[in-house]
């Protein structure tokens, strides 16, 4: 349910389980924080989704049965965060849940015009994983990022893009884009491609 294919330095992976709107199993979690973990010496790692969800967060009957909270969405999240390489997420269709975790924690967003964005997790009586508000009032701001924790709000593509939680909307193919954009990464020296990565960070505090 999860597939990975390397194209010309790029690590393509993808969460293959539409017919479950990509919904997240625990096996599916634990694969992706091994793919991630495993990826430092990969220059542009691209997250997406097949069908027209990207994800919609955990699997309902693994998440009543504790998935909700499990420590695996920090750990995956963390591991992307930690990539010194280029990260995209090629967002596919509609993100929600805990799987904002891994977009929040790369370095770039586009997603498709028909992309919606929500994270109801409060109203389910859980709370979000620990880094993530942090990570997406960096990219939104305090008041955006309760907007959408507390306020329960979808936000479509567009409004995403002028909050700044996308940074491109694309109207075509996402993934084609996330590899156009990439070029320039994979053409250069690996070092400086990392220094450059690693100052953008700092600048920005970091994701």
């Amino acid at each position: 349910m999860i597939e990975v294919i390397d194209q010309d330095g790029c690590r393509i992976v993808t969460i293959n389980r539409p017919d479950k709107a990509n919904s997240l199993t625990s096996a599916m979690l634990e694969r992706l924080c091994e793919i991630a973990e495993g990826a430092h010496e990969v220059p542009v790692l691209i997250l997406t989704g097949a069908g027209k969800v990207f994800s919609a967060g955990a699997d309902l009957d693994e998440a009543r049965a504790g998935l909700a909270t499990s420590p695996l969405w920090e750990r995956l999240s963390g591991a992307i965060a930690a990539l010194p390489g280029l990260t995209i997420a090629a967002l596919n269709g509609t993100l929600a849940g805990g799987a904002n975790g891994m977009a929040l924690a790369c370095d770039l967003r586009l997603a498709v015009p028909t992309a919606k964005f929500f994270y109801p997790v409060m109203k389910l009586g859980y709370l979000p994983q620990p880094s993530d508000p942090a990570r997406m009032a960096a990219l939104i701001g305090p008041a955006r990022t309760k907007l959408i924790l507390m306020g329960g709000q979808k936000i479509m593509a567009e409004e995403a893009l002028r909050f700044g939680l996308i940074d491109r909307i694309i109207d075509g193919d996402v993934v084609a884009a996330a590899r156009e954009i990439a070029d320039d990464t994979l053409n250069a020296d690996p070092d400086v491609a990392r220094a450059i990565k690693a100052m953008c960070s700092g600048a920005s505090g970091g994701q």
